[in-house]
């Protein structure tokens, strides 16, 4: 495996255990865990935050004209691309659970 495929691989890596976390908050929160549920968002976020900067580094090969477009690259920038709309969904969810709580005193 070349290095490309090692960051593209990464970045779906660090995309799939962002999105568990995320979905894993969402139960928590379900379950009035709220601090558990913030520390797993955090988490993804985290992961999140590792696979962009991944992408950001193929961003650049690629303006110096260093980096092979492939199909598995466009599947790694549809990963993290999709997860970054989950994840803003997901953290306004979460609140909205949080409101409905304390509105319902739950």
């Amino acid at each position: 495996m070349d290095e490309l495929e090692t960051k593209i691989f990464e970045i779906i890596s660090f995309v799939g255990e962002g999105r568990a976390k995320a979905f894993e908050a969402i139960g928590e929160t379900k379950k009035g865990n709220d601090d558990a549920a913030d520390k797993l968002l955090q988490e993804a976020k985290a992961q999140t935050a590792k696979a962009h900067h991944i992408q950001t580094e193929l961003v650049q090969d690629d303006l110096a004209g260093k980096t092979k477009i492939s199909l598995l690259l466009v599947h790694a920038q549809d990963q993290l691309m999709t997860f970054m709309s989950e994840y803003a969904i997901i953290e306004q969810l979460l609140e909205i659970i949080k409101d409905m709580r304390k509105k319902n005193n739950c």
